[in-house]
């Protein structure tokens, strides 16, 4: 099993990289399963439902998330219908859509940290009865959405040998720490993101820098020009859900 994690899709320049770099990498690579984190979709917040489509016509086959997933309202009806998008299963008990999915023998899995981030439920524990509530042997990758890059690691190490993949989404900046865990499963502290080059994590320079210097608030907008997508490609044991390797996977637009 070969699993493609494509980082953080930022706005329509993070859509347009997908739509021009995917097909080929597709080939190239010949995933069996392809799973973008969608968060920032829509103009940096949240997903629509065209955005969505707009993914998942590109080659994606689910679509992760975080703590922009209730940004976009009018989407907030379609995440408890048929479309392969999460939310983090560790939201509380009550809220729209689901926090995994099953295709076959694999299981994606999108948790949220809380360090740094909005207070809610213990992404650990809700791992835990998740996976007691399992059965058979599963290929389970995670996407854990957190800020803190120890918070990242911890649930690397917490979840070792129980799931194939710990993959870190949310900070926009990929990481050059991809290895196997001593117990199989692969991990990356951040994958990166889908979105424009000349950006600060896929914002206006210029508003950002403002924001630095000043203080005060101010509105950010999706940079734009060129793109790059970060990705990781990991390699899976069919038999034991083991991680064989995860390497790193990036490519740019003109």
């Amino acid at each position: 099993m070969r699993v493609l994690f494509i980082g953080d899709v930022i706005g329509k320049p993070g859509r347009r990289a997908l739509q021009a770099l995917l097909p080929s990498l597709r080939r190239e690579l010949a995933p069996d399963l392809v799973i973008a984190n969608g968060e920032n979709a829509a103009g940096g917040n949240g997903l629509t439902l065209e955005t969505a489509h707009e993914i998942l016509s590109a080659g994606v086959d689910i679509i992760t998330s975080g703590n922009h997933i209730w940004d976009q309202k009018d989407f907030l009806p379609h995440l408890d219908g048929e479309l392969p998008v999460l939310r983090p299963l560790n939201y509380p008990p009550g809220v729209p859509g689901k926090g995994y999915l099953q295709r076959g023998e694999v299981v994606v899995v999108n948790l949220q940290g809380r360090t740094f981030m909005p207070p809610i439920d213990c992404p650990f524990r809700t791992a835990d009865r998740l996976l007691e509530s399992l059965h058979g042997p599963h290929i389970i990758i995670v996407d854990f959405h957190a800020e803190a890059t120890s918070e990242k690691q911890a649930m690397g190490w917490y979840l070792d040998g129980r799931v194939s993949a710990v993959l870190g989404t949310h900070t926009h900046v990929p990481t050059a720490d991809p290895r196997i865990l001593p117990k199989g499963t692969a991990f990356i502290t951040d994958v990166g993101m889908c979105g424009p080059v000349n950006s600060i994590i896929g914002v206006e320079v210029e508003a950002i820098l403002e924001r630095f210097l000043t203080q005060l608030p101010r509105k950010f907008g999706v940079a734009t020009g060129p793109a790059v997508l970060h990705a990781v490609l990991v390699d899976i044991d069919d038999h034991t859900g083991r991680a064989r390797s995860i390497q790193r996977v990036d490519r740019e637009t003109t």
